[in-house]
């Protein structure tokens, strides 16, 4: 089975729940035998500059890649608020992209064309004209979602309208592309019951995000010392750095008050000056970390604050997979099949997350069953080899459906050439 992956970013360097999601996806198919090449836009924001592929990414037969500026413009905000049009697809319509695109479906066919998130949308009319090839969206979130949940989040000002208009323009064209695909994976059950309630009437398989447990390494010691929370997660994603504010201005102080000696560890890449000059009690900033997993196994804790925001967070299934107890919001947790104190904890004000620390602090070194519950859990539901084989079984079904549709189309057009030729040769005698 060959399959051409169409990228909004290039995913590298694993930091990110993207990155992470289209990696993870492509290794696993790859394993399974198929043929993925990618197509991956090199925007400003996540660059690539090296001429070679970082190590671990040759799983991909092929890897093209087109630079986009997609940095934020006033001149073009504007001109999109005017037409009426969404800003945020606007950024990722290119036609440089487009063209390397309409070059490769010329040259080499493929079975299975795959977009990662809705922004790929544009380039939909390139792929039907030039192929035949099933199309794939794999949705990530609900997109406009989480612009919803964020100008909600506003209190009433320019900034909100703004945000406000540009959610309804965003939901509009996510609407109208919705039965465009062939086949939908959207990351959770809950987001595609979203989709059907949008409108979409078509094909869909549930694909939540799975991660490499091969790489994992188990490590429970942080259990057997005194308790300690973290936050890690890119700080570049308006959702990340909202919910570590927030939890920083209402829930830790009573928190720190309560237990003054518990410390909170914060790390992520990109992260803003504001948060790197914090200068809280028994508060520590970390930056970027080298390995993430070893930074999260010092801490018994993983915080998870967030407010707004849709699809998966890997930075959950992560801490699972590594046996932390998490303490999320349920919006934090949405998609994922994980039961308050069985698997996790979940708190949506400061009082709850306050009662969540309180409840870890009873537990003491029984806090670790909380843990490895989480990683069992994980094991059984996003291993991403599991998930993969399932969807190959999905695609194998969709190409064998494309290939029976060609063919009684093309029975039907001779049918109606016999029988135009014969016509006409009743109308000549």
């Amino acid at each position: 089975m060959k399959i051409l992956v169409l990228s909004k970013k290039f995913p590298f360097p694993l930091k990110d729940g993207e990155s992470q999601a289209i990696h993870g996806l492509c290794k696993s198919l790859h394993e399974l035998d198929c043929q993925v090449s990618l197509l991956a836009m090199n925007t400003s924001k996540h660059y690539y500059s090296e001429k070679t592929l970082p190590e671990g990414m040759d799983h991909f037969d092929q890897v093209r890649t087109v630079v986009v500026d997609n940095q934020l413009k006033i001149g073009s905000a504007l001109s999109n608020l005017v037409r009426n049009t969404s800003y945020h697809i606007s950024r990722f319509d290119n036609d440089d992209y487009r063209q390397a695109l309409r070059r490769w479906l010329k040259r080499e066919s493929f079975d299975i064309i795959q977009l990662e998130t809705v922004y790929l949308a544009p380039y939909l009319n390139t792929i039907r004209r030039h192929t035949d090839a099933p199309v794939v969206m794999r949705a990530h979130n609900v997109e406009h979602e989480i612009w919803e949940r964020r100008f909600q989040n506003l209190s009433f000002g320019p900034k909100r309208w703004y945000l406000k208009r540009l959610t309804k323009q965003l939901a509009r064209y996510e609407r109208e592309q919705l039965n465009q695909y062939d086949l939908l994976l959207p990351i959770t059950k809950r987001d595609e019951e979203r989709f059907r309630k949008l409108g979409y009437k078509g094909k869909s398989h549930v694909l939540p995000l799975g991660l490499d447990a091969d790489k994992i390494t188990l490590d429970f010691n942080s259990y057997h010392r005194d308790p300690s929370i973290h936050f890690i997660g890119s700080l570049d994603w308006t959702p990340n750095i909202e919910g570590l504010q927030w939890f920083l201005n209402k829930a830790w102080p009573a928190i720190h008050k309560k237990f003054p000696k518990l410390q909170f560890h914060i790390a992520g890449r990109n992260m803003p000056h504001a948060i790197k000059m914090l200068d809280m009690s028994q508060v520590f900033v970390h930056g970027e970390v080298d390995d993430a997993q070893a930074f999260v196994s010092q801490h018994s804790i993983s915080i998870v604050p967030l407010l707004s925001g849709s699809g998966m967070r890997a930075k959950i299934l992560e801490a699972m997979a590594l046996g932390r107890t998490v303490i999320s919001t349920s919006i934090g947790l949405e998609g994922i099949q994980a039961e308050h104190r069985r698997h996790l904890l979940i708190a949506d004000t400061p009082q709850q997350f306050l009662e969540a620390i309180e409840h870890c602090y009873r537990q003491g070194s029984e806090l670790e069953q909380l843990g490895r519950s989480a990683q069992k859990l994980f094991e059984k539901k996003y291993n991403r080899k599991k998930l993969a084989e399932k969807l190959v079984k999905t695609y194998n079904k969709l190409i064998d459906e494309q290939k029976s549709l060609s063919l009684s189309k093309e029975e039907m057009d001779s049918r109606n050439g016999e029988f135009q030729k014969n016509l006409i040769s009743l109308t000549d005698h």
